[in-house]
Parts: C-alpha cells; sequence; structure tokens
C-alpha cells in the first residue's frame, strides 16, 4: 500500500475519532479536534517538533480573522437585547403583517435578528417574543415557532458574518459581499419554504400540551409587557442591525461602483470588510441603542463585556478546526484528496455538502461540520480551479445543518422551549432543517448553472 493512500486511511481514522470522542464519549469539542489534530500529525510521521507549530499557525491564521468577528457580532446582538430592540421589530412587524400571516413576520424577525447572533443567542432572545405572539393572537405556537427557527438556523448556516460561515468564507477564499449578496438570493426562499409554508403543514397535525411550563415562567416574568413609549424606534433599530450587510455588499460590488484601483473603491472594500462593517455597526448601537436610550457610559461598557465569556468556546472551537486544517495540508492528506477527487471527478459542491452532512449528523454541530468540511474541500476547490468559492461557502452551509437529532444541542433547545416530546421533535425540528439542507442545496445547484 503506498503512503498516499495510507494518509488517507489514517484521516478516516481521524474523522471517526473525532465523531467518536464528541458524539459517544461527550468529550468538549475543542479538546476532540486539538487530539486529533496532533493524533493524525503522529500516525502521518511528520516529525514531533515540527507538529505544533503547525496547529498553532493554522489556529493563528483562523482565528486572526474569526475572533473579531465573534467578538464584535456577540456585542451588537447584546445591545439589540438589552435595548428593546428585537422586541421593537417583532412589534412593527405583526402590527403590519397582521394575525392570519404572523408565521411570516416571525420568519423575517428571526431573519433579521439572527444575522450578527449564534442560533443559540437569537433563539433565547426571540422565544419569549413567539410564546407571547402566540398567546396574543391565539394562533398555535408550532405556526409561529417553527418559522422563526428557520430563519434563524438559514442565516446561522448560510450567511456571513456568522463565524462559521466566515471561516468557509477565509477558507474558500470567498468575496464577502458576494456570499451575503448569494446567500440572501438562496436563504429567503429556503427559509420560507421550511419555515411559515412547513409549520402550516405540520402544526395542525402535532398537538402540544395545553399548558408550557417555559410560556409561564418567560411570560409571568414580564417578557412582551415593556411599554411601547419605552421601546426604541424601529427605523433606527433596523438601521443599526443591518447596517453591516448593507456595508459587506457594498464592498464586495466595490468594482462594479467604482473603478478598480481609485480611492472610492478603496474606501468601499475597506468600510465593507466584515470586521470594520461590524465594528461601525457595533459602534452605532452603542449610541442608538444605547446612548439614546438612556444607557450610561458604564452600562455600554458592561453589556459589551458581560456578553464576551459565552463566545470562548465557540471561538476555541473555530480556532481549533483551523489548527486540523493545517495538519491536513502539512501531512500531505490535503493533496491526497486532491489527487482522489480528480481521479472521480467529484462536484466541489456536492462534496462541499457531503462532508458536511456527514460531520453535522454524526457529531451534532453546525460549526464542527462547516469547520472541517472548508478545510477539507478548500485546497480541493482551489486545485480544480473552481470559479464560485462564494456557492461553495452556501453548499458547505447547506450541509452543516441537515438532520438535528439528539446530539444536537438546538435539538433538545426547541424540544424544551416548546413542550414537544422527542418524537414531536424529530417530525418538526428534523425534518425542517432537513429541508433547509436540501432546499439549499438545490438553489445553489441552480445558481450555479446560472452563473
Amino acid at each position: 500500500m503506498s503512503h498516499g493512500h495510507l494518509l488517507l486511511i489514517y484521516a478516516v481514522l481521524a474523522i471517526l475519532a473525532l465523531i467518536v470522542l464528541i458524539a459517544r464519549y461527550r468529550l468538549n469539542p475543542f479538546i476532540s479536534v486539538t487530539l486529533v489534530s496532533i493524533g493524525l500529525a503522529l500516525l502521518a510521521g511528520m516529525p514531533a517538533p515540527e507538529i505544533l507549530p503547525a496547529y498553532e499557525q493554522g489556529v493563528g491564521k483562523t482565528l486572526g480573522h474569526i475572533a473579531l468577528i465573534v467578538a464584535l457580532g456577540t456585542m451588537l446582538g447584546k445591545m439589540m437585547a438589552e435595548s428593546g430592540g428585537a422586541e421593537r421589530i417583532a412589534r412593527t412587524l405583526i402590527a403590519r403583517f397582521g394575525t392570519k400571516n404572523v408565521h411570516w413576520a416571525m420568519m423575517l424577525i428571526a431573519f433579521c435578528i439572527g444575522l450578527p447572533i449564534f442560533f443559540e443567542v437569537g433563539f433565547v432572545l426571540l422565544v419569549p417574543i413567539a410564546l407571547n405572539v402566540a398567546r396574543r393572537t391565539g394562533v398555535p405556537l408550532l405556526l409561529v415557532g417553527l418559522p422563526m427557527v428557520a430563519g434563524l438556523s438559514v442565516v446561522h448556516g448560510l450567511v456571513p458574518p456568522h463565524p462559521a460561515a466566515m471561516l468557509a468564507v477565509h477558507a474558500y477564499g470567498a468575496d464577502v459581499g458576494r456570499t451575503v449578496f448569494y446567500a440572501l438570493l438562496v436563504g429567503l426562499p429556503t427559509a420560507a419554504l421550511a419555515g411559515p409554508l412547513f409549520a402550516r403543514v405540520v402544526a395542525p397535525r402535532v398537538v402540544l400540551p395545553a399548558r408550557n411550563p417555559m410560556e409561564a415562567a418567560l411570560l409571568d416574568e414580564g417578557h412582551g409587557r415593556i411599554p411601547d413609549d419605552q421601546l426604541p424606534g424601529f427605523g433606527i433599530t433596523l438601521a443599526t442591525l443591518l447596517l453591516p450587510v448593507a456595508l459587506m455588499l457594498l464592498g464586495g460590488w466595490a468594482d462594479q461602483i467604482a473603478t478598480p484601483g481609485s480611492p472610492l473603491n478603496h474606501g468601499l472594500r475597506f468600510i465593507g470588510h466584515s470586521v470594520v462593517a461590524l465594528l461601525l455597526a457595533t459602534l452605532m448601537s452603542f449610541v442608538s441603542l444605547g446612548l439614546l436610550r438612556g444607557f450610561n457610559r458604564e452600562q455600554i461598557l458592561k453589556f459589551s463585556q458581560e456578553c464576551l465569556a459565552p463566545t470562548a468556546a465557540i471561538t476555541l472551537l473555530v480556532g481549533a478546526g483551523g489548527g486540523l486544517n493545517g495538519i491536513l495540508v502539512h501531512t500531505g492528506v490535503a493533496s491526497q484528496i486532491i489527487d482522489l477527487s480528480r481521479q472521480f471527478d467529484l462536484s466541489p459542491l456536492l462534496m462541499g455538502w457531503t462532508m458536511a452532512a456527514l460531520m453535522r449528523i454524526a457529531t451534532g454541530s453546525a460549526t464542527v461540520a462547516m469547520t472541517t468540511a472548508s478545510g477539507i474541500v478548500a485546497p480541493i476547490a482551489a486545485a480544480l480551479g473552481y470559479p464560485h468559492p462564494e456557492l461553495l461557502v452556501l453548499a458547505t452551509g447547506a450541509g452543516s445543518v441537515v438532520l438535528s437529532h439528539v446530539n444536537d444541542g438546538g435539538f433538545w433547545l426547541v424540544k424544551e422551549y416548546f413542550n414537544m416530546s422527542v418524537a414531536q421533535t424529530f417530525k418538526t425540528w428534523t425534518v425542517l432543517e432537513t429541508l433547509i439542507s436540501v432546499t439549499a442545496l438545490a438553489l445553489v445547484a441552480a445558481l450555479a448553472a446560472v452563473l
């Protein structure tokens, strides 16, 4: 057996070991990825003194960008929560859409609010609003809640500046602005199908218990009862929330707006960089949702500091994924996969989706799935000269959300807050996630054919 074949076998063993450590033994994902990376390097015969520098180089290369995104996005989300901006958006859209279309309103609310924050943060932020809306309008909770989680899940898997999506953008060498633009083209119809349309079909068929303990706990604490005149304005809240998206779109289309190399072109690219765009939006939120809402500097400082503690785990995990990518490159595994893909003439789009889907099913983590898959597929796509790296980001993101089940924290989050049984959660949440994945892949493939 050749050395190249052995490297591929070692890579498969490493992935299996990663799956077992996370899914079976419940070992911390960061520790698991680090152990597997070192083990793969040793099996592949890398000299011991070179292993940790290669791993650290991969971690540093990844976190040099992603850590900034995580921190700024979290601060922006915190200001949305503390100021009542999320509640303002919810009330306004529901009032304009009406009771009959409240499920569409919840999808759009989640899609907008989920842009700068993690799925879990967005869920906890919006679930009191969903429970309150269901109580006020008398519609079934699932008709309101499923569109909400669909909107959050779509932006979590497909749309920068989410950390996993940004990591894939970085790995594939994609343009952030174009990725956001294509993600919106794919994400909105995907969220519509998996959210409001699917909810219309499944909500009447899943009967929930009459009393929801989480509803009693949350709404009795006063959620949704803030006087309307104490909430920030809808326009300023939405402008603050969508500012980073608008700036990144401008940066992505800088060459079409201004002559390449001109001062205006450089300026658009600068403000369209994801870090600068989020920084400007976060600074704006300190004023529009902070100082203008009556918070003093000390309170804003407290908000921006206390929200960072929960991001440590996700930041370390993303960095570890970059370290594994570094080991794959230094050991020669990546080049062997490139040769193998050439022999089978595999589509990079399908390869990105499949690898992310397998990791998602095995580990339950969309972040682990997207991080691992993009690290493996990126050098293959580069070697094959695939012309649309932005679509690779979307295909990999689509695979990373497929078939959520009991090893996914989101599964239990949805189950408990919506007061469902395990079987009901499979019928609703698991099917919804798979609809998102398959629909997004189909739309990405169609977009690739057009481009």
